[in-house]
């Protein structure tokens, strides 16, 4: 008796901890759809002038306001030549479009990201540039790929590609970083992981001891190999095997066709590398964070942050809380 009420305790436990976590992400959605009122769809924000007011912020403070006003003044009567000759002339300074991809598990922001460089190839000229933040810990092989073959279409059209790496880039992340013709990386961020990863529990022993038989009809020799309940076999784990081996010689071929001065086989172990040693190994190109290079683009160039806002229906919503609580 004593042994039901412990099992029933810890069932009830578990199913507490699992009411919870999905309590706490229907919260979140609920906060975020809240403060969230804006409508589906595309949003610009010139940089340009997000530097200029930040800094004009500063300086009126450490001016003063006499000395600040006589600046200010300066400052504008030059910023409405400028203004007028890129009236005369649009072409007369390259834009660089800064694109932000915050990956999950699932790679959610493809979406998004699908929206953002259809808009950026129906304005992009020559000279101008893409400058994508990356943010991103790997996870599923197809919806990765699609997210890479969304910035292969920028390449496809002669549009020059950078990619800006502050934390992570590992995995499928990598996947997608590869492709760019120029890759930035603060000196510890997370590059790498360039390997294949299948995991899952099995439970037929502990079905097998509680009298408990699972039945799984298939037509097809490997429609599936390792299974959560059923009696996994050696042949299933090869074939499983096998096909993990597939999608890392993919990977390798997507990183020697994209950056060939990488020695593939040498990196292509499953480890990562922060980004000093990454640079070594010539998995980026360039020790900088995100922000210096767009200060310093600035200067020369019109600065576009685009980015897509989609509706998701309110179930993908509370799915998406609740997984990245589970990930944290």
């Amino acid at each position: 008796m004593s042994q039901f009420f412990s099992s029933y305790g810890l069932f009830l436990l578990e199913l507490v901890t699992v009411l919870g976590l999905v309590s706490l992400a229907v919260v979140a959605v609920t906060l975020t759809a809240r403060r969230s009122g804006q409508a589906e769809g595309i949003t610009i924000k010139h940089l340009n002038k997000q530097y200029e007011d930040t800094a004009d912020a500063v300086k009126r403070v450490l001016l003063g306001k006499g000395a600040f006003k006589k600046q200010l003044k300066a400052a504008r009567k030059q910023r409405k030549i400028e203004a007028k000759a890129k009236k005369k002339d649009p072409e007369a300074r390259p834009k660089l479009f800064v694109l932000d991809f915050k990956g999950d598990i699932r790679a959610s922001a493809t979406a998004s990201l699908r929206e953002e460089i259809s808009a950026v190839l129906a304005v992009a000229g020559d000279g101008d540039r893409v400058l994508l933040r990356l943010e991103n810990a790997g996870g599923a092989v197809h919806e990765h790929g699609l997210a890479a073959s969304q910035l292969l279409r920028l390449r496809e059209r002669g549009i020059t590609l950078l990619v800006a790496v502050d934390k992570v880039a590992a995995s499928g992340g990598y996947l997608m970083a590869c492709l760019a013709e120029r890759i930035l990386a603060a000196p510890f961020a997370i590059i790498g992981s360039i390997g294949v990863v299948a995991q899952l529990p099995n439970f037929h022993r502990l079905l097998e001891n509680k009298g408990v038989d699972f039945e799984q009809i298939t037509a097809g020799r490997f429609k599936r190999t390792l299974t959560l309940f059923g009696e996994n076999t050696n042949e299933g784990r090869e074939k499983l095997k096998q096909e993990l081996e597939e999608v890392h010689q993919l990977f390798k071929g997507q990183i020697a066709a994209h950056r060939p001065q990488v020695d593939v086989e040498a990196v292509a172990t499953g480890e990562h590398w922060y980004g000093l040693r990454a640079q070594e190994l010539e998995l980026v190109d360039e020790i900088r964070t995100s922000d210096d290079f767009l200060i310093e683009a600035a200067k020369d160039s019109d600065l576009y942050q685009i980015s897509y806002r989609r509706r998701r229906p309110w179930l993908e919503r509370v799915m998406s809380g609740a997984e990245a609580l589970l990930s944290r």
